[in-house]
């Protein structure tokens, strides 16, 4: 297994035969992610120790009679606490593998969790199994067979039909709107504080404000988030480390490790072993 550091050891790779879903297998002792957010839906499973984690506004603990869920684009944080070790096998979601769980249950509108600890030790085993085959011998029938046992009934059991996800006030968007669209543009540029506050006609105090009320996270947060993406995009097109942290807005190639092992669980390189593999 590659390391991230001499007590840490991770492995991450694509499901085989299952497009939009990305795998990591951690065991860690002495890990913090800082704030970060994902694209996909995450959903974790422990098999030794556990950790805490912040989301929403309150921390709770990662044990293994539960899993761990976050919605697409919410905003959580972690850290070793209450346990000196944390293994875990956890599921990354894309959009693609979102619309499969759908079509294989027959629905059309996306499922959102209000709590991200699920209580259900019957689904824990189930997606251990899934896990664990995912890291086995290829064989495509049992693989989807337990796609969709394990993600079909997590989605059903606690998943809920929203026509709009709970989120910040629709005021609090409309007014960080051009912010996150100069963000989006600019990720790459060296923005200030007092341009991003500009572009809204807020102070920097008010911008600081109004991103954690209504995003979770700070400024910084949000547009180190923005060039993680897009380092990602670069790698996968091919692009070399140093290459990608440059062009997204990194200031050299450490200060994208960092990130991306604080953020991810992993080294940029792992993630394009990865995907060569």
């Amino acid at each position: 297994m590659a390391r991230l550091d001499p007590r840490n050891k991770s492995r991450y790779w694509h499901a085989p035969g299952l497009p939009g879903m990305d795998m990591l297998h951690a065991d860690f002792t002495t890990h913090d992610y800082a704030p970060h957010v994902h694209d996909s839906f995450v959903v974790a499973a422990t098999e030794i120790g556990g950790s805490e984690f912040k989301s929403r506004g309150r921390t709770d603990i990662a044990h293994q009679q539960a899993l761990l869920v976050f919605n697409p684009a919410e905003p959580h944080s972690g850290r070793m606490g209450g346990s000196e070790r944390w293994r875990y096998r956890s599921f990354y979601l894309a959009e693609p593998g979102i619309q499969a769980v759908l079509a294989a249950l027959g629905i059309d509108r996306p499922r959102y969790f209000t709590s991200n600890v699920v209580r259900d030790p019957e689904l824990v085993a189930r997606f251990l199994e899934l896990h664990r085959a995912l890291d086995g011998e290829p064989d495509p029938l049992l693989h989807r067979e337990l796609f969709v046992r394990s993600f079909g009934a997590l989605f059903q059991r606690h998943g809920q039909a929203q026509q709009r996800v709970p989120g910040a006030p629709s005021a609090d968007l409309r007014v960080l709107a051009p912010v996150l669209e100069l963000m989006r543009d600019g990720h790459a540029e060296r923005l200030t504080l007092e341009q991003m506050a500009a572009a809204a006609d807020l102070t920097p105090f008010q911008l600081i404000g109004v991103f954690n009320r209504s995003i979770g996270l700070t400024p910084h947060t949000y547009l180190t988030q923005l060039r993680l993406r897009a380092a990602l995009r670069r790698l996968q097109r091919g692009q070399s480390v140093v290459e990608a942290a440059l062009a997204s807005g990194f200031y050299d190639q450490s200060a994208l490790n960092k990130h991306f092992k604080r953020t991810f669980g992993m080294t940029p390189l792992q993630y394009v072993q990865a995907g060569a593999g």
